[in-house]
């Protein structure tokens, strides 16, 4: 095994590339044969260093044909390959480039015999696969304890999970959706019956296309001799995502000459819940004995205030490459550190600061507003409309489109309200056994009565004996019997609506944590019309899929998105709200360690956002239900940075 520099012979043009790249990117862009690991920190020039690899390759002689490119998206390997194109010429295209699933399916169809499916298969997406799970527990949905199975959207999602973090589903059951653990027996019927189905029908889904490409390649050593003589390099994009078996696959293509390229960053390893696994990058020179380990430090997109911010959130982590992000920047004011006297507060100082920016000239397209989870972003929402500044949601649901939002709302506007056909509709189908037809006739005789939705505790109607509408008229009654402030009502129709949402919504915990979240909003309310005008000004419909950069129809809108939606993009300004211990991290995460050190990584990728500026606020004195205790600290991780490194503020609203 070699590990030299340029090697064989060029064609057309020759590229200087130590003209274009820092010491680091050239070291691994002209690196030889063998094992190699990039650890890139963020911002350090990634794509930059693969693509001029690729070209790099090529023109030192390796044949395009023989070089596989994997990565996550086709996107991202496309514009690889037209960058390394355009650096070198056109025999760059001929490289073999792609996403792990498209490159398993096209081995797949060549040999699908030996994966026991001689006339070949057809691929489900995700819509196919959810109806075929749907088809199957519907077989079992007759028996008295089957008739509350998880829907065929959960049933998918666990299955996938459990093949993804190579797992048994038993353990993802009690994970994630503990609800349902009575229940596994059935579930693990569902999941034969699937696997079973899918078999007679010739049948993949996606997870299928890497599980069967594995098989080929660990049952049929003849194939995988042609696979690695086929392809001689092998360049792996963010290898700190992929899964247990995409790593076990990189390691059989590697083969025998084990020429492997693999870039990624430990410290931005954020989707352990799709089954990504950080330890594959921490392992990779166990795999591969002789590694050659490169790390890109130098950062392009950050100044030193915030990139010393993000070296010293992320230095305690338990498992890691050590690296300290630099650049050659100068200036830059420190990263601002916010307490707010309330969540309002909170929102009112973010909100303020945009308008500053603004003002001063930053486009309202060059900041962004970072949370964990959408939900946290609702209270901002409020104060933005007010405000009048034009935003884009990116990642989770919209405030106003969530059908439990709407819910609990539609029984508040019936007491604002009381002739809001639509919002008494919602009300009324909610309850077992009434229907548009009965729901009009209620709504009717209620409006006859003129006494308000208390009408429809007089009201003359002629109904069979119907418990859930009973226990509607109770809520009604106690609703009227209870005085402001108007969160006592919130609280009071959220016990009502319990049961339903647990019935409803396979994710009920998460949607219970989001009605809490509204009730915690009213609580600064003192009249119902108020908080509910603030609840009908409709965010724009626009959202951006897949958190990729916004399109010229979101020009000049504020950009609110998870963290998970922000990874890979930047912004002028970074506001990352809610750093508030136990909300980020969270409280569930604060006992299990790997967790923590999750959302340890999800912390530094929010702060490596932000190019210029920096603001992380936290709201104090915040009543957990859960632990009925009050959250007032701000995030651990930002507690173990040292003083001098963040500028401290304690904001209350004039």
């Amino acid at each position: 095994m070699t590990h030299s520099g340029d090697q064989g012979q060029s064609e057309g043009k020759s590229i200087q590339f130590h003209e274009l790249l820092n010491p680091e990117q050239l070291e691994a862009v002209t690196f030889g044969d063998g094992p190699l690991l990039v650890i890139a920190g963020a911002g350090s020039g990634k794509t930059r260093t693969l693509t001029h690899r690729v070209a790099h390759l090529v023109q030192r002689g390796v044949a395009p044909n023989t070089i596989l490119l994997l990565s996550f998206t086709r996107k991202a390997s496309q514009e690889m390959l037209r960058r390394a194109s355009e650096l070198l010429d056109r025999r760059c295209r001929e490289v073999a480039g792609g996403t792990f699933h498209s490159f398993s399916n096209s081995i797949l169809r060549r040999y699908s015999a030996k994966i026991g499916f001689p006339q070949g298969f057809s691929i489900m997406d995700r819509s196919d696969a959810e109806d075929l799970i749907g088809f199957i527990r519907k077989a079992l949905d007759t028996t008295e304890q089957g008739r509350h199975l998880p829907r065929k959207s959960t049933l998918a999602t666990l299955f996938s999970r459990a093949i993804n973090k190579n797992t048994t589903l038993e353990e993802i059951i009690y994970e994630d959706y503990p609800h349902f653990g009575f229940q596994i027996d059935l579930i693990n019927k569902i999941w034969i019956g699937y696997q079973n189905r899918k078999r007679e029908l010739s049948l993949l889904d996606f997870d299928d296309l890497l599980v069967y490409f594995h098989r080929l390649l660990s049952e049929n050593p003849d194939v995988r001799d042609r696979l690695t003589t086929s392809y001689t390099h092998i360049l792996v994009d963010e290898y700190q995502d992929t899964n247990f078996i995409q790593a076990e696959i990189v390691s059989l293509l590697a083969g025998k000459n084990e020429n492997i390229m693999v870039v990624g960053d430990d410290a931005q390893s954020i989707y352990a819940f799709r089954g990504a696994n950080y330890k594959n990058i921490i392992e990779f020179p166990n795999r591969f004995p002789g590694t050659r380990l490169i790390k890109l430090e130098e950062n392009y997109r950050s100044l030193q205030p915030i990139l010393d911010l993000a070296n010293a959130v992320i230095e305690p982590a338990t498992e890691k490459y050590s690296k300290c992000l630099f650049t050659r920047r100068g200036g830059g004011d420190l990263p601002v550190l916010v307490a707010s006297a309330s969540e309002n507060a909170q929102s009112r100082y973010v909100t303020q600061e945009i308008l500053r920016l603004r003002n001063e000239g930053v486009a309202l397209d060059r900041i962004a507003v970072l949370f964990r989870a959408s939900f946290q972003a609702f209270d901002l929402e409020v104060e933005l409309n007010r405000a009048a500044i034009s935003y884009v949601k990116v990642g989770g649901f919209k405030f106003t489109e969530s059908a439990h939002i709407k819910d609990i709302l539609a029984h508040l506007r019936i007491f604002a309200a009381p002739q809001d056909q639509l919002s008494w509709t919602r009300v009324l189908l909610l309850v077992e056994k009434i229907g548009p037809a009965t729901a009009l006739r209620i709504y009717t005789a209620v409006l006859k009565e003129g006494a308000g939705p208390t009408g429809l505790l007089s009201a003359k109607l002629k109904m069979k004996p119907n418990a859930g509408f009973d226990r509607l008229k109770q809520l009604i009654a106690a609703m009227d019997a209870t005085p402001h402030p108007i969160s006592r009502w919130g609280e009071i129709v959220l016990e009502y609506y319990k049961p339903y949402l647990e019935t409803a919504y396979d994710d009920h915990p998460r949607r219970l944590r989001d009605l809490e979240q509204l009730i915690s909003i009213m609580e600064r309310y003192d009249r119902l019309d108020d908080f509910l005008d603030d609840m009908a000004l409709d965010p724009p419909n626009d959202s951006v899929a897949n958190g990729l950069a916004p399109t010229d129809s979101h020009r000049n809108q504020l950009v609110l998105s998870t963290i998970h939606s922000a990874k890979g993009l930047e912004w002028h300004t970074v506001f990352i709200i809610w750093a508030l211990d136990g909300r980020f991290p969270s409280i569930q995460a604060i006992d299990n360690p790997d967790t923590l050190e999750e959302e340890r990584r999800l912390m530094y990728v929010a702060i490596t956002r932000a190019q210029q500026s920096l603001h992380i606020t936290y709201p104090v004195q915040i009543f957990d239900r859960a632990t009925q205790s009050l959250l007032y600290e701000p995030s651990r991780f930002l507690e173990d940075a040292p003083e001098a490194l963040l500028k401290r503020r304690f904001f209350t609203p004039h």
